[in-house]
C-alpha cells in the first residue's frame, strides 16, 4: 500500500491531501473552507445523523419548566441541543433569548455551541477554560441549584453525575437521537447549514458512501479522516483497517474512544473548531 502524500508541490501544508471529514454537507461547511484554504482536498463521508426525541413530551415538560424560570442553570454539551431548543422555542412562538429567562445562567461546552447561543440572544456564564468536554467543564464548574441538562440519547453519564455530585439538582432529559446517517426524513432534526449567510454556493467536496470510502482508505487514496465525536469514531472503526490513513480526534473523549477501539491517533486538535482540526491534521501528516 503506499502511504497518501500530504503534499503535491504546493507551500500550502495540506496541498494535495484528501481529507475525509465525517459529517454532513450542511454541518461541514466551516471545516471544509478551512482545509480548503490549507490546500487540503476535502471528501464527505457523513456517517451519523440526528432525529427528534421519541419522547417528546418529557421534553415539552423541561422546556416549559425552562421557560417558567424553574431551573437556575441550563448546561449544554452540544451545537445540536442548540438547535433543538431553537426548535422548541419557535413551536412555543418564541425566540431562544425568550425561552430561557434571563435569570437562568447559561454553561456551555465547545466554542461553536457558545457563538450560537450568543447569535440567538443569550449570554454564556460559564465555558471550559481549557478542555472543551464534560471533564473539563466540571473543572470550572461552581454552580448549584436546580441544573437542566437536555442532551442526546448516547451521552455518557458524565456531566450528570458530575454536576449533581458538585451539590447540584440534576433534570436530564434527551433531546435528540444519534442514528446512523441518514435519519428518518419524518424525524430528522432539522439544522441551519453552517454560514447561510454567506451564499448559495458551498465550497467544493467530493461525497462519498461508506463502500467507496472503505475502499478508497485501503488502497491508500485518503491522507487522513477526522472524527468529531466517539460516536463517529465508532462508525469509523466499521469501515476497516485505516491502515496509513491518519486518525485526527476533536478532542480527548473521542480520542479515548478511539483508543478503545484499538485505533492509533495521529492528532487531537487543541480546540475544536475549524481552525484546531486543520491544525491537528496538519500536525498528523506533517509530524516534526
Amino acid at each position: 500500500m503506499t502511504q497518501p502524500s500530504s503534499r503535491s508541490g504546493s507551500d500550502e501544508p495540506l496541498g494535495g491531501a484528501r481529507v475525509l471529514v465525517t459529517r454532513s454537507p450542511e454541518r461541514s461547511r466551516a471545516l471544509v473552507e478551512a482545509l480548503s484554504a490549507a490546500g487540503a482536498r476535502p471528501v464527505l463521508l457523513p456517517l451519523i445523523d440526528f432525529e427528534r426525541a421519541p419522547d417528546q413530551h418529557a421534553l415539552d415538560v423541561a422546556c416549559d419548566a425552562l421557560s417558567a424560570g424553574a431551573f437556575d442553570w441550563l448546561v449544554i454539551s452540544s451545537v445540536t441541543t442548540v438547535h433543538v431548543l431553537m426548535e422548541k422555542a419557535a413551536e412555543r412562538g418564541l425566540g431562544l433569548d425568550r425561552m430561557v429567562p434571563s435569570a437562568t445562567r447559561i454553561a456551555a461546552i465547545g466554542p461553536a455551541t457558545r457563538s450560537l447561543l450568543e447569535s440567538g440572544g443569550l449570554d454564556v456564564a460559564l465555558t471550559p477554560s481549557g478542555e472543551q468536554s464534560a471533564a473539563g467543564l466540571l473543572t470550572v464548574w461552581s454552580g448549584s441549584g436546580r441544573i437542566l441538562l437536555p442532551q442526546a440519547d448516547i451521552a455518557a453519564g458524565t456531566l450528570a453525575a458530575g454536576l449533581a455530585a458538585a451539590g447540584g439538582t440534576v433534570t436530564a432529559v434527551t433531546a435528540y437521537r444519534t442514528v446512523d446517517y441518514p435519519a428518518a426524513a419524518e424525524r430528522r432534526l432539522a439544522v441551519q447549514a453552517e454560514d447561510d449567510d454567506a451564499g448559495p454556493q458551498p465550497p467544493s467536496y467530493s461525497l462519498l458512501g461508506p463502500e467507496t470510502a472503505a475502499t478508497e482508505i485501503a488502497e491508500g487514496r485518503i491522507a487522513a479522516v477526522i472524527a468529531a465525536s466517539p460516536s463517529a469514531v465508532r462508525r469509523i472503526a466499521a469501515l476497516g483497517p485505516l491502515g496509513g490513513c491518519r486518525l485526527v480526534a476533536i478532542g480527548r473523549s473521542t480520542a479515548d474512544q478511539a483508543a478503545a477501539l484499538g485505533l492509533a491517533v495521529a492528532a487531537v486538535a487543541a480546540e475544536p473548531t475549524p481552525n484546531g482540526l486543520v491544525a491537528a491534521v496538519e500536525k498528523a501528516l506533517n509530524p516534526p
